[in-house]
């Protein structure tokens, strides 16, 4: 008798807080929204050069570079892409050969963590060294 007392009086203690969470867990997030990051890129292509630059993430989402500046006289067109980093080469996954100021690139990151590159090369048309500046936006 004493030991049905003892478990009726535990399942009244433990009652209430399984009423309690009814409903609750539902409204939880699954995963915190990431921070979005914007880092600025700038250097120099020279004639029939390249510049390559690393961006490394922290969590997955949609991932943006954009051209935002080629100096004073900018060429007519320019090489921008943006790929994945595999040790110290980059493996191109968006390109355009064709980018001029404000060219953007945009892609989605879907494996947790990483690094991409973003790469400004010439195309054949440079006739002088070429000032760039680009943005990344990413989480």
């Amino acid at each position: 008798m004493r030991s049905l007392i003892f478990r009726l009086f535990l399942l009244s203690l433990s009652l209430p807080l399984l009423m309690g969470c009814e409903g609750e867990i539902a409204n939880l997030p699954t995963t915190p929204d990431p921070v979005i990051v914007t880092e600025t890129f700038t250097g120099t292509v020279n004639i029939n050069g390249a510049a390559t630059h690393n961006v490394f993430l922290t969590a997955t989402g949609i991932v943006t570079a954009t051209l935002t500046s080629l100096g004073d006289t900018p060429p007519e067109k320019i090489g921008f892409s943006m790929g994945t980093l595999a040790g110290a080469t980059c493996n191109v996954v968006l390109h355009n050969d064709n980018a001029v100021v404000t060219s953007i690139l945009t892609g989605t990151v879907t494996t947790l963590a990483g690094s991409l590159c973003v790469r400004v090369y010439d195309v054949g048309v440079l006739t002088e060294p070429v000032a760039y500046t680009f943005t990344v936006t990413h989480p």
